[in-house]
């Protein structure tokens, strides 16, 4: 059962966690569309994919939040960060992942204090899926450093 009165630090959480995951769907669905243009129709829908994870994310705590009785506020967004390959792109998102890891990890420990075990295992949940992305990107990262880097011939 949800709490009458929530706990401000878990509404902040949980905005933060907001902004953070429409951060991510920001992010991968841009890199998706550039590495389409350099032809890279695999990785294309291996990040809109991402993007559509991140977006489920996003609704389950735009969800949670109105179930807890608060307006969701995605109030800032980071900027699309890009690069010149899919290796450096993918060590971006490898970043942006972690952040929102230690944000949950966060989030689940301040939870876990104050006794709100309902948002501890809301928060338990996502931080065990953003490690699997994370685990998911370190494995792409590897089989990227094992082929032979060809020249990139496209544009940006």
């Amino acid at each position: 059962m949800l709490s009458a009165r929530p706990d401000q630090k878990v509404l902040g959480y949980l905005g933060r966690a907001l902004s953070l995951e429409l951060s991510a769907v920001q992010q991968y669905t841009t890199q998706a569309r550039l590495v389409a243009t350099w032809g890279l129709s695999e990785a294309a829908a291996s990040l809109r994919k991402e993007a559509e994870e991140e977006l489920q994310h996003a609704d389950r705590i735009i969800e949670r939040m109105l179930a807890i009785g608060v307006a969701p506020n995605a109030s800032q967004l980071r900027s699309v960060k890009l690069a010149a390959d899919l290796f450096a792109l993918l060590q971006i998102n490898q970043q942006l992942e972690a952040d929102i890891i230690q944000l949950y990890h966060s989030a689940t420990q301040h939870c876990a204090r104050v006794g709100d075990h309902d948002s501890r295992m809301f928060f338990e949940e996502l931080l065990k899926e953003e490690q699997q992305h994370h685990a998911e990107l370190e494995t792409w990262l590897n089989r990227l450093q094992q082929v032979p880097k060809q020249p990139f011939r496209g544009g940006r």
